[in-house]
């Protein structure tokens, strides 16, 4: 399968994430990323600057009408919903969901719609639920679905919330997902080991964990 587009949702903590996770993708990544990280309205322009430093890929703020393209990283402005349409990537002022404006379930749901089965959503640290409807969203319509550890998350709320609402396909220690994704873009995509199949239960988001999850690929392959 030939991917289109990923989209990642981080919240609390998600700038040490996406340094993480942008760092280990190389300047011929064949997919645009597109991120929400939650921020106030009043925020400046100096994550893209920030996060620049960490990857050779080019990082900026989207614009209305622009057209995700390979080798780019488009980030939500500070106070806009960024989403998918058929012409491309979209800004919008609709009200906040779940309180945040950009909001992770505005791209996740929108891309779902779009892209179909060519899209890998991505789940990171974060104190809210944002993103648990969107990436089951992208689960429903065939994508591709990483979560991050909890265990490794500076606030487990967020990958929690995600793993409540849907079977996802990988669970994976931040370290690992840049990786994930470098192999998933690559060719076709890579299925779950089969030792790793079995899930361990996960609570609902704000519920203690039983202890660490596993570090590898999460319960289910995709279809």
């Amino acid at each position: 399968m030939t991917f289109r587009l990923v989209v990642v949702g981080a919240s609390f903590g998600g700038f040490e994430a996406l340094k993480v996770v942008l760092g280990a993708l190389p300047a011929t990544f064949p997919v645009p990323v597109a991120i929400v990280q939650h921020q106030g309205d009043r925020a400046g322009h100096e994550l893209a600057t920030l996060l620049q430093r960490y990857t050779p890929l080019r990082v900026g703020e989207a614009n209305d009408k622009d057209e995700p393209l390979a080798g780019r990283v488009y980030l939500a402005p500070a106070g806009y919903h960024l989403l998918v349409d058929e012409d491309g990537l979209a800004l919008s002022v609709d009200p906040p969901v779940l309180y945040a404006r950009p909001s992770i379930d505005v791209l996740f749901e929108s891309a779902a719609d779009v892209y179909g089965p060519t899209v890998i959503g991505v789940v990171m640290t974060g104190t809210s639920r944002d993103g648990a409807a969107g990436l089951a969203r992208i689960k429903q319509r065939g994508g591709t679905t990483i979560v991050q550890d909890p265990a490794t998350a500076l606030r487990r709320t967020m990958p929690e919330a995600s793993l409540a609402s849907t079977q996802v396909d990988w669970i994976l220690p931040l370290d690992a997902i840049g990786g994930r994704l470098v192999l998933l873009c690559a060719g076709p995509p890579v299925m779950p080991s089969a030792l790793d199949r079995a899930a361990p239960d996960l609570p609902v988001s704000g519920s203690p964990m039983p202890g660490p999850v596993g570090p590898g690929p999460c319960v289910t392959a995709s279809a």
